[in-house]
């Protein structure tokens, strides 16, 4: 049960950044490699550059969908459709250039939660968080919230590029 002196908009964040915190712990192994390229010691720039995660909530009794997507264009969405099914599929070579250039533009780094001071403040609102190189970036649908440029752009391509329904 949650202590009676935490709010709903600081409890459904701290869970999105927990999980976050926990998934990206999985992508590396014991000796300092990532695992999502199957080898050992330290990964490559390009590879760290260019892989991007989504985490999704709606409120607090919604289902967490999370979606990787590492450098190839290769993505893995647990709960995708809300249904609990893991989906997989790739980007097609358009949309991983444009994800790679959305990625690269060094304007993300104004978008990070640490540089915009982020603070969730909607209760029952769709969080998005995305994880990239630069950082942690959330954002939520409410009424009056600017999304960030660059971030916004690629929350959409990648919900996008994605299915919201279930694939087996």
């Amino acid at each position: 049960m949650v202590p009676p002196q935490w709010s709903r908009a600081s409890v459904v964040p701290a869970l999105v950044v927990l999980t976050i915190a926990l998934a990206g712990c999985a992508m590396v192994d014991r000796d300092g490699g990532s695992t999502a390229e199957g080898g050992r010691g330290t990964p490559s720039p390009v590879a760290t550059a260019n892989r991007v995660s989504l985490v999704q909530k709606l409120g607090d009794d919604g289902p967490l969908r999370t979606l990787t997507i590492e450098p190839d264009g290769r993505w893995e969405c647990d709960d995708c459709a809300g249904d609990g099914v893991t989906s997989t599929g790739f980007l097609d070579v358009e949309q991983v250039q444009r994800l790679h250039g959305l990625l690269a533009d060094p304007r993300l780094a104004q978008e990070t939660d640490q540089a915009r001071r982020y603070r969730a403040s909607c209760i029952d609102a769709l969080t998005s968080s995305l994880v990239t190189s630069t950082g942690l970036i959330t954002s939520q649908d409410c009424p009056g919230e600017e999304r960030p440029a660059v971030a916004g752009e690629i929350l959409l391509l990648l919900t996008q590029a994605t299915p919201a329904e279930p694939t087996r």
